[in-house]
């Protein structure tokens, strides 16, 4: 029996195997016990861990040689460490289901385009005044790749938030 033509739902970005009318024992509970096994958990916990040692690496610097860039530095890997974090635990436990006013996948769309070029500008200055300073080399290289993790969050975001998917033919 056909549905007729309606609106297409489609999840939020985190990838779980289960739909947003579904129910059963995993989808009951404050902690979604699929969510952080899936693609996007594991994607969001390796940029926070490469953004988390690219701070500590320009952090323990003892010498700087420009003050006003590795502060910048510090401040984007944390914001978008913290903002990454938040979004995680909106999937995890499942607020995005309860706060169904905000599009979900769109401010995770406009977060990572936004955090990924912040992101790409702070690692580019810090690798132009790290003066081989091996701690300082160190953070614009983990910057740059928490960069290369944030731009596949953002063509993924992309994928599940803007691409029109085709209705379901089968019966």
């Amino acid at each position: 029996m056909s549905q007729g033509s309606g609106l297409v739902r489609t999840t939020c970005s985190s990838g779980s195997a289960l739909g947003p009318g579904t129910r059963g024992s995993p989808s009951e509970g404050l902690l979604d016990p699929i969510y952080p096994r899936t693609q996007t958990a594991l994607l969001k916990v390796a940029q926070m861990v490469t953004l988390l040692i690219a701070f500590i690496c320009v952090r323990s610097s003892s010498v700087w040689t420009d003050y006003s860039a590795y502060s910048y530095f510090e401040v984007v890997t944390l914001c978008d460490l913290i903002m990454i974090l938040a979004f995680y635990l909106v999937h995890l436990f499942r607020i995005h289901r309860v706060l169904t006013c905000i599009s979900w996948p769109l401010s995770e769309l406009l977060h990572y385009l936004i955090g990924t070029l912040l992101l790409l500008v702070a690692s580019i200055v810090a690798a132009s005044k790290s003066y081989s300073q091996s701690g300082l080399v160190a953070g614009a290289i983990f910057g740059f790749v928490a960069t290369f993790l944030c731009m596949v969050s953002v063509w993924l975001s992309y994928k599940i938030s803007c691409v029109p998917q085709a209705a379901d033919a089968a019966v």
